[in-house]
C-alpha cells in the first residue's frame, strides 16, 4: 500500500498522512486509523487492510471526532505530533469493551496539558460508567501509571440512548444498537451530510435495536458498519460473503450512497479481504472494505 492512491471510482485515498495534510478544502472527511476487530493482528498477512483495533476519525467543520479507542488510537495521536497545543478533540466509545478502549492509554494528546479532551460513553452491562472503565484498565496491575497521570483537560461524559450530543453546528445522534453489549451507535450530521457509525450490529437484531439502527443510518452519506462474526467452529474462508451481509443488507434498505466495511476478524488475512471485497462490490458496488489509512471524503 503506498502512501498516496486515488480511488478511480470516488476521491477517497490511502494516506498514512493526518487529515490537515491532505486536503485543507475538504469540510467533511473520514479516516480510518484501526479497522480490526476482537483483538490487534499485527504482521505481513494484513500489512495491507491493517491490524490496529479500532479508531476512526472524523474532521466535520473544524471540529475533531473520534469514534472508539482501540490500538488505532495510539498511531492517531503520534500522527497529532506536529499540531501545536491546544488540541480539542471529542472521543466517543461504542462500548467499553477491550477492542474499544485499549488505545487510550497511549494516546499521546491526551499527555499534552494545554490539550482538551470531551470523553462520551454509555454504562458498561455491570453498570460501570465509561470514566470508571477508562480507569480501571489503567490500575495496576493492568497498566503501571493511572488515568491521573494524563495532562490533558479530561471531560467525562455519560450518554444515554437517543440523547444529541450538539457541538456547535454539528449534531452527534446516539442510540443503543445491541442490547446485547450495550452498544452505541452514532450518526453525525452537519448541514445536508451525514455518517453513521454503527459497529455492532448484531446478526439478528430484535425490534426495538433495528428501529434504533434505521433511525441512525436512513439516507446517510456513508454508513461505517462491521462484519457480524460466524461461531469460531463454522468459520469458513471458502464462504467469502456468509459474515458481511448483514451490513450490505443494511445499507440496501437504509438506502445509503456508500458503505464502509470495518472490524475484521483477525484471522481474515489481506488476500482473504480482496475477494470479500470483490464479493461485495458485486452486490453493492459502492461498497468498501476499511484500511487503515482510508480517508473519505464526505464533503
Amino acid at each position: 500500500m503506498s502512501n498516496f492512491e486515488l480511488s478511480p471510482s470516488h476521491n477517497h485515498v490511502i494516506s498514512k498522512q493526518p487529515l490537515q495534510h491532505l486536503c485543507p478544502g475538504w469540510e467533511f472527511v473520514v479516516q480510518f486509523w484501526g479497522v480490526r476487530g476482537l483483538i490487534a493482528t499485527p504482521g505481513s498477512p494484513t500489512s495491507r487492510y491493517g491490524g490496529n483495533t479500532a479508531c476512526v476519525e472524523m474532521q466535520v467543520a473544524g471540529k475533531h471526532l473520534i469514534f472508539d479507542g482501540g490500538t488505532g488510537l495510539r498511531v492517531l495521536g503520534k500522527s497529532c505530533l506536529h499540531l501545536q497545543p491546544p488540541l480539542e478533540a471529542h472521543l466517543f466509545f461504542t462500548n467499553s469493551q477491550s477492542n474499544r478502549i485499549q488505545g487510550f492509554p497511549f494516546f499521546g494528546p491526551a499527555f499534552v496539558s494545554e490539550n482538551c479532551l470531551h470523553i462520551y460513553g454509555t454504562a458498561a452491562l455491570n453498570g460501570a460508567s465509561i470514566k470508571q472503565c477508562l480507569c480501571d484498565q489503567m490500575l495496576q496491575p493492568h497498566f503501571p501509571y493511572p488515568l491521573q497521570i494524563m495532562q490533558s483537560d479530561l471531560h467525562f461524559h455519560n450518554l444515554t440512548s437517543g440523547k444529541a450530543v450538539k457541538i456547535d453546528d454539528v449534531t452527534i445522534t446516539t442510540a443503543i444498537i445491541n442490547h446485547h453489549q450495550k452498544s452505541v451507535g452514532y450518526r453525525v450530521t452537519w448541514k445536508e451530510y451525514s455518517v453513521a457509525y454503527v459497529t455492532d450490529l448484531p446478526k439478528s437484531p430484535n425490534e426495538v435495536d433495528r428501529g434504533r439502527i434505521a433511525q441512525l443510518t436512513k439516507g446517510v452519506d456513508l454508513l461505517i458498519a462491521n462484519a457480524t462474526y460466524a461461531p469460531p467452529a463454522a468459520r469458513n474462508h471458502h464462504e467469502p460473503d456468509f459474515h458481511w451481509d448483514t451490513a450490505v443488507d443494511l445499507a440496501k434498505t437504509a438506502e445509503v450512497k456508500w458503505l464502509i466495511i470495518s472490524h475484521h476478524h483477525p484471522d481474515d488475512n489481506d488476500d482473504f479481504l480482496d475477494q470479500v471485497q470483490l464479493e461485495i462490490q458485486s452486490i453493492f458496488p459502492k461498497g468498501l472494505l476499511a484500511q487503515e489509512g482510508l480517508v473519505f471524503p464526505v464533503l
